[in-house]
């Protein structure tokens, strides 16, 4: 039973039992088509390529790419031959971007085409790069990086040899840096061991559930904490895998869902408010018949949204939790077979929950001072983890001590668990509202305002005040002229019935797009400070 958990099985097992099983990628107009055996023989010269670049064990290889196959390949290359693959965001602010790749190490970039000039206005910044390679033809490399090599270049020329490094499992297989509240990101190391029972659990059914049947399209991008852990899934089960390619929107997606056959898809709450909308607006008709299941996390998803797809398309979006400490994968929301004669409006809260942690994964729930609180779904904590694929410590980083105490990650989500174990995140620590002393759920309020149908996202925000010390503004983005449908009494009214007065917010403003993060949640840190004189 000493048998290493290492990533390059995962490939392995791809190649021997689902040889001829197809990976698509949207190229252009187009459409790349190969198989998991062509997949294998390709991260194998890739391999071969990194060690002819003196890529050895230990060693970093940065990915700054799109959803592709070249960067599937990617994903296991660097494990084979037992260095590291760092997959790093491609919409951070500059100076992230150096600090990140610098404070990495990485010795070798692999740099799509249309992100090259990205790259290229930081290279003279970056101290550890040694080699700068273009996924990409010949023809695509136009480029003034120093030295740049072409990535099917680099293919042609090396070995096809399969020489997987002989490696130890609590080894480090990936790494990927997670956006700080303040200061600087901070870096977040995943071991052969975590990522292999990472994936193992997450394709249960009671998860997120992958089969060799399936057609699975990640619009999460693949530089975001594993990308969910979906090319892994994937690869191990051998099902199907899809990629959107370059800057997918909702139209694409939904081409792509048609045209492929698509089974499961993946994203943040904002891509698949984007779906909705783009249906609705364009009346379009798509055959969105082959979805079995969506899946959402990031963030929570409105009641609303939740009916509307269940209405619309006939299918559930599936609540998943997790963050990059994690791999990422915390909880996902299946309903129990005792569930089965829920109510349809009680079904539906639940679903709008996060659901059952995963097998494997410690939680609790507990007070300010630490202290644990009852799973009574009404007692609200702070959300402690731990387990076998949840980090202990940043990656050389200070920081360290303030987030991972006695073995347990604090993740700073504020939420209840009910005497079933469902998870329901209220907020984000510093995203709730303290007025007067009493807590505010941003959360709460969001949803209930995003389900006027005339709204189409909505964002909660803390501003201060004088004697409350802290008071909830409502910011709308309205799905046509602001000033034709809708007002601040309307929104009010509408959302009054549900809450207590002295929750309501003090103001509602209108704006033209609510701002995102670099993986497409609402970026309330600019929102914060854009209205902090609001009155």
């Amino acid at each position: 039973m000493r048998y290493e958990l290492l990533a390059s099985r995962i490939l392995e097992r791809a190649a021997i039992h689902f040889p001829n099983k197809e990976i698509v990628t949207r190229v252009g107009e187009g459409t790349h088509r190969y198989t998991y055996a062509e997949m294998f023989e390709r991260t194998s010269r890739l391999g071969n390529a990194l060690r002819e670049l003196g890529v050895g064990p230990g060693d970093r290889v940065g990915t700054f790419a799109w959803n592709t196959y070249r960067h599937l390949e990617a994903y296991f290359a660097p494990a084979t031959i037992g260095a590291v693959i760092h997959t790093i965001n491609i919409r951070l602010a500059p100076d992230d971007m150096v600090y990140i790749i610098n404070h990495a190490g990485d010795q070798v970039l692999l740099i799509d085409p249309d992100l090259a000039p990205v790259v290229e206005a930081i290279a003279d910044r970056l101290t550890s790069v040694r080699h700068f390679v273009i996924l990409g033809e010949p023809d695509e490399m136009s480029t003034t990086l120093p030295d740049a090599a072409c990535y099917e270049t680099l293919l042609s020329a090396a070995s096809s040899e399969y020489r997987p490094a002989d490696v130890d499992e609590y080894s480090i297989m990936g790494l990927c840096y997670t956006s700080a509240t303040t200061g600087l990101p901070k870096g977040v190391a995943y071991s052969h061991r975590a990522v292999y029972l990472h994936t193992l659990t997450s394709a249960t059914p009671d998860m997120i559930g992958v089969s060799e049947r399936d057609r699975i399209m990640a619009i999460v991008p693949m530089f975001h904490a594993n990308c969910w852990g979906f090319p892994y899934a994937g690869t191990m089960f051998g099902a199907s895998q899809i990629f959107p390619g370059v800057r997918p929107d909702p139209r694409i997606i939904c081409e792509m869902v048609e045209r492929e056959r698509v089974t499961i898809s993946a994203g943040v709450p904002t891509i698949w408010i984007g779906v909705l909308d783009y249906l609705q607006r364009s009346g379009t008709e798509y055959d969105l018949s082959s979805l079995r299941q969506v899946i959402s996390g990031g963030s929570a998803v409105p009641l609303s949204v939740l009916q509307a797809y269940r209405e619309r398309l006939g299918v559930d979006i599936l609540h998943a939790y997790g963050m990059t400490e994690a791999a990422p994968l915390i909880s996902a929301n299946r309903r129990r077979s005792w569930m089965d004669d829920l109510a349809e409006q009680e079904r539906l809260e639940l679903n709008a929950s996060q659901g059952v942690v995963a097998p494997g994964v410690e939680m609790k729930l507990v007070d300010e001072n630490g202290d644990d609180l009852s799973w009574d779904g009404e007692q609200r904590g702070e959300l402690w983890f731990r387990g076998p694929w949840v980090a202990d410590e940043y990656v050389d980083d200070e920081r360290s001590a303030e987030t991972f105490v006695d073995g347990w990650y604090h993740s700073g989500d504020i939420a209840t668990i009910d005497a079933a174990g469902y998870i329901q995140i209220v907020d984000r620590v510093k995203d709730m509202v303290k007025s007067g002393g009493e807590w505010i759920s941003s959360v709460d309020l969001e949803s209930a305002i995003m389900a006027h149908p005339d709204v189409l996202e909505a964002a909660v925000i803390a501003i201060p005040d004088p004697q409350w010390q802290e008071r909830p503004l409502a910011c709308v983005v309205t799905r046509s002229d602001p000033s034709a449908s809708l007002s601040k009494d309307i929104i009010l009214d509408f959302i009054r019935p549900d809450f207590a007065r002295w929750w309501l917010p003090d103001d509602v403003v209108f704006i033209d797009e609510i701002p995102k993060t670099s993986v497409g949640k609402f970026d309330k840190k600019v929102l914060r400070e854009r209205f902090e004189h609001h009155r």
